[in-house]
């Protein structure tokens, strides 16, 4: 299996670097062969050659079956020019491997339920749940949208607007999804009163049909955030659209109250998917060893569950791995807790693989 690397900014190479461990410990139990190549995107990438998407990244990453991402970005490049930000990176190999589909997932580990907002009968529930979102289409992207003068006062506009085949091949990904886990899938629209809401509805109910082992529901997008808080055991896969999936993933993530805990993955239909946590790069305490690298550790689970070999066991054997980690009272900073054993990112590292 071939996997493009890129650590990118801050604490990026840390974390990528025990992730690299853990995964040469997945060769070594499993005989899995990974040939990793690493590739510059973001700031790090303007310091090389002046892009934070260099054409040889792009390369690399079309080449590849997997891409394992660290983090982009950083103060020291928040003056420049806005086309070539670092973030415009990580947009741009999105497009360039034609990634319409994120999933994030928001598990607590009940080792850490003091952080989640949650009341404590809620959270005795247990929260494991992924939200897959469309990432290409939707609000953000549709044409015609701008700002322009009417009857002498200014108007913005958006056009929210999804094709037939869009909403069929995310379907597809959250059923596919949903069978890889607990087999409940619950599509989020607004049908009562959006035109292409009722159109999504419509085409996830065919897509339904090729998959009857799945058992689906459909929630309103308000009713949806408000089940989120209320409620989060009853949920296993959410689909849903653009704007509704930023919002609800980015809710979901939180009520766990461990952002540093958490992965994701952008995914298409042919070419390689992204695996990266979904923190950011913490400049601050880059090369302190203070970093957190489960959810970057996590993020190599998901790419192995979710690329193309399937490897869903050696992924089970990296999460019971950081559970257990998590229950012997290991803690980095952002995750510590009275009574706790505070190390930093390469003990976590050392940690997760002898629990391995």
């Amino acid at each position: 299996m071939k996997i493009c690397v890129m650590p990118g900014d801050g604490i990026g190479r840390e974390i990528v670097a025990q992730a690299l461990r853990v995964l040469d410990k997945v060769t070594e139990k499993f005989g899995t062969a990974f040939e990793i190549e690493e590739a510059l995107i973001g700031g790090c990438a303007i310091d090389a050659t002046g892009s934070p998407l260099p054409e040889a990244t792009v390369k690399l990453c079309q080449a590849a079956d997997a891409v394992l991402l660290g983090a982009v970005g950083g103060p020291k490049w928040d003056s420049i020019d806005p086309a070539i930000r670092p973030e415009r990176g990580l947009l741009g190999i999105r497009k360039a491997l034609g990634l319409f589909a994120n999933l994030r997932p928001a598990s607590l580990f009940q080792e850490l339920k003091h952080a989640c907002y949650l009341r404590p009968d809620i959270v005795a529930k247990g929260i494991d749940l992924l939200v897959v979102r469309e990432l290409t289409g939707g609000a953000y992207f549709g044409t015609p949208k701008g700002i322009e003068v009417r009857d002498g006062e200014r108007v913005g506009f958006n056009n929210m607007i999804y094709s037939e085949h869009e909403i069929r091949r995310i379907a597809k990904v959250g059923f596919e999804a949903a069978m890889k886990r607990r087999k409940k899938l619950c599509s989020v629209d607004k049908a009562n009163v959006l035109d292409v809401s009722r159109l999504w509805r419509e085409i996830v109910l065919e897509v339904a049909k090729d998959y009857p082992e799945v058992e689906l529901s459909h929630l309103y997008v308000d009713n949806a955030a408000m089940q989120l808080v209320r409620d989060p055991s009853q949920f296993d896969v959410i689909v849903t659209e653009n704007l509704f999936g930023d919002i609800l993933s980015d809710e979901a993530s939180v009520i766990t109250g461990s952002i540093g805990m958490l992965p994701s993955a952008s995914v298409g239909e042919k070419n390689p998917g992204i695996f990266e946590p979904i923190h950011g790069s913490a400049p601050d305490i880059a090369g302190q060893d203070k970093a957190n690298p489960l959810a970057t550790i996590l993020s190599v689970a998901m790419l192995l569950r979710y690329s193309r070999s399937d490897m869903g066991e050696q992924a089970s054997l990296i999460e019971g791995a950081v559970q257990k980690t998590l229950a012997q009272g290991f803690r980095t900073g952002d995750i510590r807790e009275e009574g706790c054993k505070l190390i930093g990112c390469k003990a976590m590292g050392d940690a997760v693989l002898a629990n391995m």
